[in-house]
């Protein structure tokens, strides 16, 4: 199971290798005269404004200049994992071209857009060739020890000297082959640092292009939404009780003062039937402190707060009619807002395994590093479990939100599925 694992990790990063390299070739290719060629033009552009020309031209090229990056800020996201958002102030559609002209050019982000331009056919150059580089330039080093160096040393008359390779002075095919182990040596460094590298890239490329100011709108956008979820799951909450208390322990306590009031009467006319009605207010006694047991285990168990996290979803897990692996490395307990979401969170999830999955088996496990809780819940079911509107994985996904929490499934059809759910926290 092992060697399987890790050969199939050895494969996935192999492909990545590979296609950080094909697309860190095209990027540097395309991205390259595109960006001289916005520099330029904006340049001679904005050197044209004083005779008026350039009152007229320079928005045009700016919007192509803008074109440009939000093309690149839309690779980082696809092909690097990095949200870059693009914060442009509007510019009135109604404005003359004097007006939008120098509306584009105040604007910080017009600044940011042409300070990244010499920059990303630079440094960002470099960084989106070299995982091309990294995995391409071995492939000559196996060639000249394969017999090309023949080829590259020899000339029709030996007048070529030794040729080069990194370091390597290659002129017969021991010296190729010293060739070779080096050309290995530089294909393992791709197969590990292809891909950072790549990432690197889009990295740089957030460091020129994003605004800080875009990233607090985008983090106090965040928040409200949390915020209103939130509310929401709040209000939800209170009127689930509501109801819960209203429908079973608040009815099954009146009727046992209706039975009280009734006994009372009884006592001394009827006692046997008197002691019926005891018997029946006793039932009905027992299972209104059922229900307000239950509810308040819905509401925070005793275990999660007496014994912490680990202990809540072993308890939980007990109570599942699917058999249930749970294993748990935390050091220590979260703040008890953190610890309440993430039992729900689980709870919510094993629900959904239990009720739509068809599992027979579920695994759970809890363990907290880099300053992240990260839980995650695997079934052997069926698959095809997915977040989306009125499933119970979005109030899951909307409940860690509140925590700047994520949550993330794989869930193929046919199984297994495994949610994951991490939330940002510290233990004490």
């Amino acid at each position: 199971m092992n060697t399987t694992t890790k050969s199939d990790g050895d494969a996935s990063r192999a492909r990545g290798m590979v296609r950080a390299a094909w697309r860190g070739l095209v990027l540097a290719v395309v991205s390259l005269p595109l960006a001289v060629l916005c520099l330029t033009l904006t340049a001679v552009s904005v050197a044209l404004i004083p005779i008026g020309i350039g009152i007229v031209t320079t928005p045009y090229v700016l919007n192509g200049v803008r074109t440009f990056a939000n093309w690149r800020r839309v690779l980082a996201a696809e092909w690097g994992g990095v949200r870059i958002p693009p914060a442009y102030r509007p510019v009135p559609e109604d404005a003359n071209p004097w007006t939008r002209t120098f509306s584009m050019l105040r604007d910080p982000a017009t600044c940011r857009d042409l300070r990244w331009l010499p920059v990303d056919m630079t440094a960002g150059f470099v960084t989106a060739l070299l995982p091309a580089v990294l995995v391409l330039y071995p492939l000559e080093g196996f060639a000249l020890a394969a017999g090309l160096w023949r080829t590259m040393t020899g000339g029709p008359y030996g007048e070529y000297g030794p040729y080069w390779y990194g370091f390597v002075p290659v002129s017969d095919q021991t010296s190729a082959l010293g060739a070779g182990a080096l050309a290995a040596v530089l294909l393992i460094v791709a197969h590990r640092y292809a891909v950072p590298a790549f990432h690197a890239h889009f990295r740089l490329t957030r460091a020129v292009l994003a605004s800080n100011q875009a990233e607090l709108a985008e983090r106090v956008r965040v928040l409200t939404e949390t915020r209103r979820d939130a509310l929401d799951a709040s209000a939800a909450e209170l009127r689930r009780i509501e109801r819960d208390l209203h429908d079973g322990a608040q009815a099954r306590l009146v009727a046992v003062g209706m039975d009280l009031g009734t006994i009372e009467m009884l006592l001394d006319k009827d006692p046997a039937k008197a002691k019926e009605l005891i018997a029946q207010a006793r039932t009905s006694s027992v299972e209104a402190l059922a229900e307000l047991r239950e509810l308040v285990r819905g509401i925070h168990p005793p275990v999660l707060a007496e014994r912490g996290l680990g202990d809540a979803v072993r308890a939980l897990a007990l109570r599942l009619p699917v058999e249930t692996e749970v294993t748990v490395e935390l050091p220590g307990r979260a703040q008890a807002p953190v610890e309440s979401a993430a039992y729900f969170a689980v709870s919510e999830v094993l629900t959904n395994a239990v009720k739509h999955s068809g599992a027979d088996r579920i695994w759970v496990d809890l363990h907290h590093s880099d300053g992240h809780l990260r839980m995650s819940v695997t079934d052997n079911g069926k698959g095809g479990a997915v977040v989306g509107a009125g499933s119970g994985l979005s109030g899951v996904e909307r409940r860690l939100g509140t925590f700047d929490g994520v949550l993330a499934v794989s869930s193929p059809a046919g199984g297994p599925t495994m949610v994951t759910m991490e939330i940002p926290c510290a233990l004490s």
